[in-house]
């Protein structure tokens, strides 16, 4: 299998992202994807990667640190591209790199309806938290 490289985003990734996003069924009405790139490329946006193949981009990934839990979002991969270690790469990179900002416990929510990515996780090490996952939107999109 030819490498994968693992990239910071880069504003001509963003038409590409946002396919990816849809076709991994992460897009909801209530987040438009074009502002959660422009707000994540003010902050922290070398937590915001990509994964090309080949010259094509096929997986992205968006992370984050508070100073005390890291977070990831939005982690897709081209579902012809699945199983070939690119999420795997996307994810140990996100690691690599939150661990260089002195991040200790990295957390991810998952819905409840999106049952097959839970082995994925689980794989690679997470385990789920005795927590119940609260939100409150600030501005509407």
């Amino acid at each position: 299998m030819p490498s994968v490289l693992v990239r910071a985003f880069k504003e001509e990734d963003e038409a590409r992202v946002i396919e990816l996003w849809t076709f991994a069924g992460l897009i909801r009405p209530w987040n438009d994807p074009k502002k959660d790139i422009a707000r994540k490329l003010q902050v922290q946006r070398e937590l915001f990667l990509v994964a090309e193949l080949e010259g094509v981009l096929v997986g992205t990934v968006m992370a984050g640190y508070d100073g005390h839990r890291g977070w990831v979002n939005y982690l897709a991969v081209d579902i012809g591209q699945r199983r070939r270690g690119i999420g795997t790469a996307l994810m140990r990179d996100v690691e690599r790199r939150l661990k260089r900002f002195g991040c200790p416990k990295l957390n991810l929510q998952i819905r409840r309806e999106n049952t097959a990515v839970q082995a994925f996780y689980a794989a690679l090490g997470f385990k789920e938290d005795a927590a119940v996952s609260m939100g409150k939107r600030l501005e509407e999109d």
